[in-house]
């Protein structure tokens, strides 16, 4: 388990950057004072962990298809049973998603970005929310990259590029905060 990476301990010290994340911010902390579990994705919104993966070295970034959003996003998901440290279901979910065994908090373990995404109903289950506590992931490994399954490809790409490639507003925010520590 990664300690200190509960929502609490994370939302507690984060400060928004923009109107907008302030407002998912404040709706983040609201789960923690609910009463409800507050990573229970049966709930109308909930606590998800995810992470944009990097490669330092070469500035690039991976994006990763998802079948459900119809989109180009980054890693990450639901909490399994028992988990609430943010990091580690963070870190759980890319070595998952990509087979990558190396992947380690970059430039450190704080949080890159908070956003309440809107995720679409499904046969399983009915539309609902996820405020998505988002970290950056390192790998010096790009090459031992491998998708989970045929329909969730992977694909390198730079800062640029993967702006291009997604379609999604709040990811282009979490792109750029890793392009600026990336230089790019």
């Amino acid at each position: 388990m990664v300690s200190g990476t509960g929502p609490a301990e994370l939302l507690g010290e984060y400060r928004a950057r923009g109107a907008a994340e302030a407002a998912d911010v404040e709706r983040a902390r609201g789960l923690l004072g609910s009463g409800v579990d507050a990573w229970d994705r049966g709930t109308p919104l909930h606590f998800t962990a995810s992470a944009l993966i990097v490669h330092p070295e070469s500035g690039r970034v991976l994006l990763r298809w998802h079948v459900r959003q119809q989109a180009w996003l980054h890693v990450g998901g639901h909490g399994d049973p028992g988990e609430t440290e943010a990091l580690a279901v963070a870190l759980r979910e890319g070595l998952e998603e990509t087979g990558l065994t190396d992947l380690a908090p970059w430039p450190d373990a704080a949080l890159v970005h908070v956003a309440v995404v809107p995720v679409p109903a499904s046969t399983r289950e009915p539309a609902h929310e996820h405020a998505d506590l988002r970290f950056l992931l390192a790998t010096a490994t790009p090459e031992a990259v491998r998708p989970e399954n045929p329909q969730s490809p992977l694909e390198w790409l730079t800062v640029a590029q993967a702006r291009e490639r997604t379609t999604e507003a709040n990811f282009r925010e979490t792109i750029d905060r890793a392009g600026r520590l990336l230089g790019a």
